[in-house]
């Protein structure tokens, strides 16, 4: 029997463990995630700051070792030494310089002349080879003297049958033309201020160098259109023409318009083009000035169409019965008798032969306040295959 005691505690609530809900479980393990992901960030931080000072420490190493790229030459010794020259004249630092020459040669001359330097002279030589000049279309060849030999076989060896019993009979030997191209001395002189000169922020490499291209660009532009062999290149025009049916060699073969001062007959263009020999016309260049490509290029055809058409990209060359077209402000205006239009193939017609070096003095005692510089260059001329080249006459019969 139990006591009354016994029944009241029995009767007694004993109180439960506290329950935990499914949101607070949530947000405890939500807590642990973004405590473990911040640890995990660090380690991933520190990791790359470590792999990022090691890379800079190996590029560091290896800038150092490697030669500095051409774009980068601010210290270049080279452009210091030849800014110094310059601006003022001291040219200790090109007398001790010693740079290794590939196709230019950077050393002092023997006789106490300066060169520009490397990247003086690539940019003149550009210059010069993008301007429109025979030079772009002719053969280009660097020689180290004073003159340069172009052996031509302008004659064809003779060949016959040959039968089994009857006795062979000497042929034809081909003739060897030599054609010698002396080099005359390109100047130029231009000047500035020795103010300007003493500004640093001035480009006097790009100065020097766009003037100097384009009094060389004009000057030989001229020369291997017309000049006349004395102290210059001798022009394509320079030589003798003679109708192509008497063609012999040293001469130029042209055919005549048979209108005085007049194209007359649009087919002239087309007796032209197949005047020249087939081993020529696949790399021919029509030579023409502004003047004489604003007549052609209104040429039309039997049915309407225009001979001529414009590069079919920006930069191309126009096309005339589809070989381009080289505008030489050097060739003669459609006139009576004037050979105003040439047409062949330049690169093996003619050569041009340089020397590599271009000089620079600096004078700055002849035109005070201003110093000059006085550049010069070899180079020299000629038609080296009198069979690459023909000429369009504009003249009656």
């Amino acid at each position: 029997m139990q006591t009354p005691e016994t029944t009241s505690r029995a009767r007694e609530r004993v109180p439960s463990a506290p329950q935990t809900t499914t949101s607070q479980t949530f947000d405890e393990a939500l807590t642990g995630f973004v405590s473990d992901l911040k640890h995990f960030k660090a380690d991933i931080t520190a990791q790359l700051n470590t792999q990022d000072t090691k890379m800079t420490m190996l590029s560091t190493k290896m800038t150092a070792a490697r030669p500095m790229l051409e774009g980068a030459r601010q210290d270049a010794p080279h452009q210091k030494a030849f800014d110094a020259y310059i601006r003022s004249g001291d040219d200790d630092g090109l007398r001790g310089l010693d740079i290794e020459g590939k196709s230019l040669n950077t050393s002092v001359a023997g006789d106490g002349g300066y060169l520009v330097d490397p990247v003086t002279s690539a940019t003149i030589k550009s210059a010069l080879s993008s301007t429109a000049s025979i030079r772009s279309i002719a053969s280009v060849v660097n020689v180290d003297a004073t003159s340069y030999d172009v052996l031509v076989d302008h004659g064809d060896m003779g060949s016959g049958w040959a039968s089994e019993t009857a006795a062979l009979t000497e042929t034809g030997t081909p003739a060897i033309e030599r054609v010698s191209i002396p080099l005359y001395e390109l100047s130029a002189l231009p000047k500035a201020s020795q103010r300007l000169l003493d500004d640093s922020a001035f480009d006097i490499e790009g100065w020097l160098a766009g003037k100097i291209a384009d009094k060389f660009a004009r000057a030989e532009a001229a020369a291997f259109v017309s000049g006349d062999g004395v102290d210059k290149p001798m022009g394509f025009l320079s030589h003798p023409t003679v109708e192509n049916d008497s063609y012999a060699w040293g001469n130029i073969g042209h055919i005549i318009t048979e209108e005085a001062g007049g194209l007359g007959d649009p087919d002239k263009l087309v007796e032209l083009v197949y005047t020249l020999g087939a081993e020529y016309r696949a790399n021919a260049t029509f030579v023409m000035n502004s003047k004489t490509a604003g007549e052609i290029r209104k040429v039309k055809d039997s049915e309407g169409r225009f001979l001529w058409s414009d590069g079919l990209a920006a930069g191309e060359p126009a096309l005339l019965l589809g070989y381009p077209v080289l505008i030489a402000e050097d060739m003669p205006d459609v006139a009576i008798d004037s050979y105003a239009i040439a047409f062949g193939d330049f690169n093996a017609g003619y050569t041009v032969a340089e020397r590599p070096d271009l000089r620079v003095l600096r004078d700055p005692f002849s035109a005070k306040p201003n110093v000059l510089f006085y550049a010069t260059k070899r180079v020299g001329g000629d038609v080296t295959d009198f069979a690459a080249i023909k000429l369009l006459k504009f003249a009656a019969l």
